[in-house]
């Protein structure tokens, strides 16, 4: 029996804590930790948790009760812990609380709660100036060398590979041919209803270097296709002095070995720039798909939220997109029931998404945030009100996006495989589906595997899903 101390991680939330979550994984296995799934009893549960909306914290809460519930020794981490830090501690005291500043020791802090002693949980306070790692991990990171680095001097980490920082490792905890590549931390907007910028801190790119250096690593590793992420990814760069960083690095990245496709989520419609189009609609590797950003249509309404653009403009963007690239994706989220949102105000974004042709569409119900200018806004919904818009919006994006994927029907498609089903049967994603968040295509064909990019016809839609058959190519790569 191993006398390795043994910890499961649970990650809630974005794209962006999935990536915290397997550098956090990093450190433990540098740190002589054993990782477990979660179905396995361990030493530790660490709650990676989502402090966004309501919804997503008593989701975390839950999970971090049902943790405990186990046997387990809980610690809190993520988001929601960042957000409250000594308050979550006093209301849950059946979690260890951790804040961002204890990642860079987590192996001690883990070893403290094995050992009985209590974590001193971070008073809560404005983290608008917060580095996503200390400083000194910072300079190792600008300062390493290219090319991957081997940890095997760390204890317990014999043959583990770093695949962008000597500083801050990471380990995949899902296996698969898509993976998720952080280019920021933080954010450097300041919206009246997001509490973000408080507890993720300042907007912080990454080095272009690094980021590349990680992409070929994950390539190694049987990884198809990078999804960039980040609280704002238009803004990588803005703090390296180059507001044209993303269109640089693009090409880069697509051109890894063994990368097949590059995709960005998060854009801000206001700063998506006429380079940054061309890029992304005509660059081999570099798929051509638009989360944008959007949260409302109304002008005035989006100027209460401290953003920028309307209706008129948006519908230009897209069709500025649609233009270079016909098939390109698009989707977003937007947020009804915004204090003050009047009927004229929700029916101008009604109509908006009518004209928009959208492929995914989210819809959030405005909630109050401590701690942004909005929770102090005059003109609050009622309930009642909000829930109405809200069931109608999300009745007409079903619609919309139903009609959208009847609208590629007869067209051709790369599909990348990422499950086998039965019966000739695989499941993956076309160029304009983001893993998770969109729909996924059922892809008939032969002799297909995990990874393959398949050249494919789509002949049904079935939601915003879709059905296709292989095309002649017998399951080959398509062409980048």
């Amino acid at each position: 029996m191993s006398s390795r101390r043994t910890v499961s991680l649970v990650t809630l939330g974005c794209a962006r804590n999935e990536v915290d979550s397997e550098e956090l994984a990093g450190r433990l296995s540098a740190g002589g930790w054993d990782l477990v799934d979660g179905d396995t009893e361990a030493d530790v549960t660490i709650v990676n948790t989502c402090g966004f909306i309501d919804a997503a914290k008593q989701d975390s809460i839950e999970t971090l009760l049902g943790a405990a519930e186990n046997g387990s020794r809980v610690v809190a981490a993520g988001c929601m812990a960042e957000r409250y830090g000594s308050e979550l501690a006093e209301a849950l005291p059946e979690a260890q609380v951790l804040g961002f500043d204890d990642y860079a020791a987590i192996t001690d802090r883990l070893d403290d709660v094995v050992a009985g002693r209590s974590l001193v949980p971070h008073d809560p306070r404005d983290r608008r100036t917060l580095l996503p790692i200390s400083p000194a991990e910072r300079d190792a990171s600008q300062a390493h060398v290219p090319g991957h680095a081997s940890f095997a001097d760390a204890p317990g980490a014999e043959g583990t590979e770093l695949p962008y920082r000597a500083a801050v490792p990471r380990r995949r905890l899902t296996g698969g041919p898509v993976a998720n590549l952080k280019i920021a931390s933080g954010c450097d907007r300041r919206c009246t209803f997001c509490a973000i910028p408080t507890f993720r801190g300042a907007y912080i790119s990454r080095n272009p270097d690094d980021v590349v250096h990680e992409a070929e690593w994950l390539a190694s590793e049987g990884v198809r296709e990078v999804f960039l992420v980040s609280e704002n990814s238009t803004s990588y760069g803005k703090d390296l002095g180059d507001v044209r960083a993303l269109e640089k690095l693009l090409p880069r990245l697509a051109a890894v070995e063994g990368l097949e496709r590059v995709r960005v989520s998060y854009l801000q419609p206001a700063e998506v720039r006429p380079g940054l189009v061309d890029v992304l609609t005509g660059t081999p590797g570099v798929v051509p798909y638009f989360d944008l950003s959007f949260q409302h249509a109304n002008g005035a309404l989006l100027r209460r939220m401290r953003r920028f653009g309307d209706r008129e403009r948006f519908l230009e963007l897209l069709d500025t997109v649609r233009k270079r690239a016909p098939e390109a994706g698009a989707r977003s989220n937007f947020i009804v029931g915004f204090p003050g949102e009047t009927e004229a105000e929700f029916e101008d974004l009604v109509s908006f998404l009518s004209e928009a042709r959208l492929d995914a569409i989210g819809v959030f119900g405005y909630s109050d945030e401590e701690g942004t200018e909005a929770f102090d806004h005059e003109g609050k919904l009622p309930d009642e009100v909000v829930a109405e818009r809200v069931e109608r919006l999300n009745r007409l994006s079903e619609e919309l996006m139903t009609q959208r994927a009847e609208e590629r029907v007869g067209s051709e498609v790369t599909v990348l495989v990422e499950s086998v089903l039965e019966d000739g049967a695989y499941e993956g994603r076309a160029e304009h589906q983001a893993p998770e968040v969109d729909g996924s295509t059922i892809l008939y064909g032969e002799d297909l595997a995990v990874g393959d990019l398949v050249r494919a016809t789509i002949i049904q839609s079935a939601g915003a899903d879709l059905i296709a058959e292989q095309d002649d190519t017998h399951g080959e790569a398509a062409d980048r």
